[in-house]
């Protein structure tokens, strides 16, 4: 089977090798596995631009370049109408040489994607909408038209679209899915924590506004206030640090916050294991992986109620879900640190769902996804 991968996600060449993104080039070496050939429709970047790239482990003998654009400019919006369509042109000799077509959504590439196989109805595909799936969120009009299109039997046909959520209204081409971290080997029983000695948190991701790392560190803030002995780990970079670094200061917590920056899995994986509470308070996501990495070693998940989060956390039976009121999300923190029952319920729960979700059961569900 020689498989198409439609991606915003650019490649950038050293050496005549093909690089990427690192976390996507490990989703590619799991595709690799079912299929004769994979080839590409994407971008090229000449530079990596600071992203983490990883060269891609396989040969590529087709790669259909894209041009990548953006409208954030009036010179940028004039250049797009052009590349739009030559992009589609391109597509659409991919499609045409490729036995499965697969897309990788949302974003530009992604919607003209969406449009071009529509003239494919016959071919096998599959799509991973990577972003938010809830049909209620605000989201940009390109955001809606790529899910309305998917979701659309008669426009989109011979497709499984893999959201991350079980959602109201949705169609046959609808699969909810996930993600996957660690595998069934890294499976440790869950080690004991104490809520008498000092309460740890951690929040992994971008220091960025979208993340919100400052609401974290203001939950801690507020804690500290109300007596409690507690710290916070994150880890990342990103345009806020200092901002964040000023905030710590200011307010005379760096002995119990600290910024790690950009970590190792391992560094990242021991201190899940030592936490006894994950932060994402972020403003958007698709699957929120930092949270079920969390879960997967016993950290209480501690997050807003965006995309999927909801059902991950059970509706707060498995964690808890953001108010994003400071009092309010202080309250219900206090309400699980003052009862040990409580504290090891949601952990025991939140411990069991995660390690459902390991990279073997990922693979199979790729195998049969392909393969069907």
């Amino acid at each position: 089977m020689k498989l198409l991968i439609v991606s915003t996600a650019p490649f950038v060449y050293r050496d005549n090798h093909p690089y990427a993104y690192s976390p996507y080039v490990n989703e590619l070496i799991i595709l690799e596995k079912f299929v004769d050939e994979i080839i590409f429709c994407c971008p090229v970047w000449e530079k990596d631009n600071g992203l983490l790239i990883t060269k891609i482990p396989f040969s590529v003998s087709l790669h259909f370049k894209l041009k990548d654009f953006n409208v954030k400019s009036f010179f940028n919006l004039f250049k797009s109408f052009f590349y739009c369509f030559y992009n589609i042109y391109v597509l659409f000799k991919a499609m045409k040489a490729a036995d499965h077509i697969h897309l990788r959504c949302p974003g530009n590439i992604g919607l003209l994607g969406c449009l071009v196989q529509i003239v494919f109805p016959n071919k096998a595909k599959t799509a991973k909408y990577a972003g938010n799936w809830d049909p209620d969120a605000n989201q940009p009009l390109s955001y809606r038209m790529q899910k309305w299109i998917l979701n659309n039997t008669f426009l989109t046909r011979n497709m499984q679209v893999l959201v991350y959520g079980n959602w109201e209204n949705s169609t046959k081409n609808i699969k909810a899915f996930f993600t996957a971290t660690y595998s069934d080997n890294e499976k440790l029983t869950l080690n004991l924590l104490n809520l008498k000695q000092k309460i740890h948190f951690v929040f992994v991701g971008t220091l960025t506004a979208g993340k919100n790392p400052l609401y974290a560190i203001r939950l801690i803030e507020g804690l500290i206030k109300k007596g409690y002995d507690v710290k916070l780990d994150l880890y990342g970079e990103g345009i806020e640090r200092d901002n964040l670094e000023n905030y710590i200061l200011e307010k005379k917590l760096s002995d119990c916050v600290f910024l790690n920056g950009n970590q190792s899995k391992e560094v990242i994986k021991n201190a899940y294991q030592k936490s006894h509470f994950v932060i994402l308070p972020s403003k958007s996501e698709g699957w929120p992986k930092v949270i079920a990495e969390g879960m997967f070693w016993g950290s209480i998940p501690i997050a807003t109620k965006v995309s999927c989060v909801p059902f991950m956390l059970d509706f707060g039976k498995r964690g808890i879900l953001l108010e994003m009121n400071l009092d309010r999300d202080l309250a219900q923190i206090h309400e699980i640190i003052k009862d040990e029952n409580i504290f090891n319920t949601k952990r025991e729960l939140a411990y069991e769902w995660s390690q459902q979700y390991t990279t073997e059961v990922f693979e199979a569900e790729i195998k049969k996804l392909l393969l069907k």
